[in-house]
Order: structure tokens, then sequence, then C-alpha cells
């Protein structure tokens, strides 16, 4: 019922930046909590951020804070995240997701909770 379509990913240089968004269908948007995961090769899918359906709180993995900032725009159905300061770690696919939390102004840091999931696009950042 709900549709998350990423895009925005590509290749960057090390000290780069990338915005990737994430459109949603379906549903009302306001409805869900969203998140962005990433699974790099060889790696379990790791938590990245997540923002409240409120958009008033936010939660970022301690590898990413200071660098990265998700923000929503519930009017156009779209979740962002802005990626500053890349780094060849930074590498992997990139899915977004939705959590129908309840509670308008939490979000989960957990996968569990999450029950719609993107494609994935790919980042790739050089050194």
């Amino acid at each position: 019922q709900v549709q998350l379509v990423e895009s925005g990913g590509g290749l960057v240089q090390a000290g780069g930046s990338l915005r990737l968004s994430c459109a949603a269908s379906g549903r009302t948007f306001s409805s869900y909590a969203m998140g962005w995961f990433r699974q790099a090769p060889g790696k379990e899918r790791e938590f990245v951020a997540a923002i409240s359906r409120d958009g008033g709180r936010t939660y970022y993995a301690d590898s990413v804070k200071g660098r990265f900032a998700i923000s929503r725009d519930n009017a156009k159905n779209t979740v962002y995240l802005r990626m500053n300061s890349l780094e060849p770690d930074d590498t992997a696919v990139y899915s977004c997701a939705a959590d129908p939390i309840s509670c308008p102004w939490l979000a989960d840091t957990s996968p569990t909770g999450y029950v719609y999931w993107g494609q994935g696009t790919q980042v790739t950042v050089t050194s």
C-alpha cells in the first residue's frame, strides 16, 4: 500500500556532499515516522537516521552525527538525507523505510518497527 522510491545516489569524491530523496505514495505520509538505513558490501544493514512523524525529533547513528541531516516535507510526501563530508566508509546502498508508529513525536532506531522499504540507491565515495 505504501511505495517508497529513493533517488539522488551516485559517485562522489571523499569530502563531497550528496542529498538523497525518498518519495512516498499510497497513504498519508504524515502517518509514518521515516528512517534511512544502509548496507555496505560484506556488512550488515545499519541504522543511519530517523525522523518523527511531525518532524520534531531526529535520531542519528554516532558514525554520521554532525555530517548527515534528515528532514521531511509532508506537503511533498518526501524525506531527505543530506550527507556532507562523505567518507569512503559511507559507501553503501541506502534505503528509506516507513514506520507506522502511533506516537507522532517519536521514531524507531531499530529496523524492526519499519514495515515498508524502498529498493535503495547506491552511494559510492572514492578516496
